[in-house]
């Protein structure tokens, strides 16, 4: 079933999502300053592209005060922009009940947007 999920994630807009992260995460990782954010971008698009059987938790290292440093940055430059796009998209996939499963993995999307540092993708 996961399998069939991420088929049908990518065809149906997954891919794009993922690119876009690709594209963000190239273009922070050109500085110096910006290769903490572009891997964060970067982790993004690995869940983006295949995200059903996969999900996010909290790292034992994630409580100090660097990842809340970078988190409240990372939202103030445009994190809440991709939350809120995240947002929407899920609330939109869940008009229909065959676009519940894409809703839930639009909101784990969402919350991985918004604070990403500090965190690590794993399989379910």
């Amino acid at each position: 079933m996961k399998a069939l999920g991420n088929i049908l994630w990518v065809l149906l807009g997954g891919f794009v999502i993922a690119f876009e992260y690709l594209i963000a995460s190239i273009l922070l990782m050109i500085t110096i300053v910006g290769i903490p954010f572009g891997i964060q971008a970067l982790k993004m698009a690995d869940i983006a592209l295949w995200p059903f059987g996969r999900d996010t938790r909290t790292t034992e290292h994630a409580s100090g005060c660097l990842p809340t440093l970078f988190n409240l940055l990372w939202i103030l430059v445009g994190g809440f922009w991709i939350f809120l796009t995240h947002l929407i998209l899920g609330l939109l996939c869940t008009i229909t009940i065959i676009g519940i499963p894409f809703a839930r993995q639009h909101f784990k999307l969402a919350s991985l947007a918004l604070t990403p540092f500090g965190r690590e993708i794993y399989s379910k």
